[in-house]
Formats: structure tokens, sequence, C-alpha cells
């Protein structure tokens, strides 16, 4: 049937209208939704407040970058009064439309804030994981202590020392292997960036590089010490001198001991340095930036020997006759 003119006219302008309307809304909601924070944030919305003022609070909090995509959005959808006050922690790198879901949906946060301590076990860690709701704990450490990487090209025995210790936001639909991928990645984001350069100067591997360093995490109570005590464990290693690290045995026993003994010595396993020279097979824990730097940048001395002092420091030593003396002012 034939319209009148003018009509169709109406009608014609009115798709026109409608086409530039979404075309806006698409520009809008595409560039204006870009993501910003990169740390969740958790935001109180106050009981009666209206769209303009969420999105104004999300705006200062750091949540939204860009007020009018979180306006548009609303009302396109039509659910100006579709919005719930409350609670909500906004997990990072969300887009205005995400922010949307969460308000029509209320606040229930996705994610758990866990802190994983430098020096962490993967043990420790799984079970950290799995206290914190985030799975099971035995499906972590299955993941961890089994699943090799590929750093560099060099292939690891597992994922121990490649866990890098943070504070992170994990969602709670994450899978393990998705939060343990998450934590090699931002180890691997802390390595240095000529890092295969260094640890070829030092006539090693990046993995033996993070086993050093591991050492200095278990070891080392201040930052000032961490890099000698590298240059400690390099000079026995050039020496084929038994490494003799305490922590190594703690690592090596069953229970993880907190205080080694003189019988835990003799534990027969890889790990234990004062019988076997050389690196033990893995890093025994997951070290920190300041012991990842010191391991890359070791300071060269002639000290072959340390020996706890007190108040986090440690007496150093070049011989095994001033080994003997310390011990004997520091330990007897």
């Amino acid at each position: 049937m034939m319209l009148p003119p003018r009509r169709a006219l109406a009608l014609g302008a009115g798709a026109v209208g409608v086409m530039v309307a979404g075309l806006v809304a698409w520009i809008a909601v595409t560039i204006y939704s870009a993501p910003w924070p990169q740390r969740a944030t958790t935001v109180v919305i106050a009981e009666g407040s209206g769209v303009g003022a969420i999105a104004e609070q999300l705006h200062r909090e750091g949540v939204l970058k860009y007020p009018a995509a979180l306006r548009l959005l609303v009302r396109l959808r039509g659910a100006s009064s579709k919005l719930h006050a409350g609670e909500y922690a906004f997990a990072p790198r969300q887009s205005a439309d995400a922010i949307l879901r969460r308000l029509l949906i209320g606040g229930i946060a996705p994610y758990a804030r866990v802190t994983i301590p430098e020096g962490f076990t993967a043990r420790q860690i799984a079970q950290r994981l799995a206290a914190a709701g985030l799975g099971d704990e035995r499906t972590y450490e299955r993941i961890f202590l089994r699943t090799p990487l590929t750093i560099d090209g060099q292939r690891t025995v597992n994922m121990e020392g490649f866990l890098f210790p943070d504070t992170y936001d994990f969602e709670h639909h994450a899978s393990p292997r998705e939060n343990a991928a998450r934590m090699v990645t931002e180890f691997v984001g802390r390595l240095p960036p000529d890092a295969l350069e260094r640890a070829h100067a030092l006539g090693m591997t990046i993995p033996q590089v993070v086993t050093v360093a591991s050492l200095i995490e278990r070891e080392a109570k201040v930052d000032g010490e961490r890099a000698l005590m590298a240059g400690v464990y390099y000079h026995r290693l050039q020496l084929d001198m038994p490494l003799e690290v305490d922590a190594t045995i703690e690592y090596a026993l069953p229970a993880h001991h907190a205080v080694v003994t003189y019988r835990d010595l003799s534990v027969d396993s890889p790990y234990n340095t004062y019988r076997h020279t050389g690196l033990p097979p893995t890093p025994i824990a997951n070290p920190g930036a300041a012991s990842l730097h010191a391991a890359f940048e070791p300071q060269v001395s002639p000290y072959l020997y340390y020996v706890y002092r007190g108040q986090g420091h440690h007496a150093f030593a070049r011989t095994l006759a001033e080994q003997q003396a310390n011990i004997a002012r520091y330990l007897k």
C-alpha cells in the first residue's frame, strides 16, 4: 500500500533518527566504556541515589572512567529504576556495560582479595587460596607442583618459585588453573627485561637464578643483605662447595620445620644442600621482587659464609675460621 508522501517522509526521518541515535550510542559505549582501574575497588551506593549521582560517584572512586557512558547505557535500556543500592566490589578492567550489569544484579562481591606473602611455598599458597573459597587445595597443589613451565625457552620442573607473591583480586568464577596462570604471568612481568642475558653472565639459566632468589627469600631478613647473600651463594657454587643453606633443609623435611636441628642435616633429600653440591632441584619458595633483584644483581665479595647475629642481620666471613669465630660469638 502506498503511503501519503508526508507520512512516508515522517517515517523515513524517524528511521534515520533511530539509526543515528543507535550509531551515537554504539560509539559512546564502545569508546567511553574503556576499562580504567588496575585493582578492585569497594564502593557503597546509598539508597535513593540517582543514575547521575551513581555515575559521578563511580568516577570519583576510580571505577568508571566516563560517567556519560553509564548514563547513556541506563537510558537506552530503561534501567534507571532498576539499579540497586549497597556495597559493591568492582573488579579491575570492567567496562561501563559490565558495571551496569553489576548494578542491576546487586552488591555481591565477584572476587576474593588474597595476599600471598613473599617466601610462601606452593603448598602454602594452595592452602591460602582454598581458605579464600577459590577452589580445592589438592587441585591447586597438583597444578602448582606437577605443571612445568617454559621461561624464555627453559623448562622448569614445576611452578614452585614462579608464583609471584602479591595481593590479588581473584574472581570467584575463575578456575584454579586460571588463578595459577595469573600469578605466573605476574612473575614473568617482574623479571628484568634482560633477564636471559644477566642469567647467562652468571653462568646460569633463569630458573636457576630464581632458585637462588628463593634461597635469599627464605634466608635474608633485611633488604640490605640480599645482594651480599646472593654473592655468597654464587661464590660457593663456583668453588663447587655445598651451599649449606638451612632453609633447604626446612623444605626437605615433611613438616617444613621452622627450626633446623643438627639431626635434620642428615635428611636424605636432593634438597639437602649440606649433603649435595649445586642448587636444589627447584626453588624452595616463591621470591618477591627484592630477592629476584638481588639474585640477578649479586654483590661480589670474598665472603663464603654467614651466620645469623640477631635483629635481622648476619655476620659474613671469608674463611671457615672466621665463620667458627662468628658462630662462637653469636650462637653460643
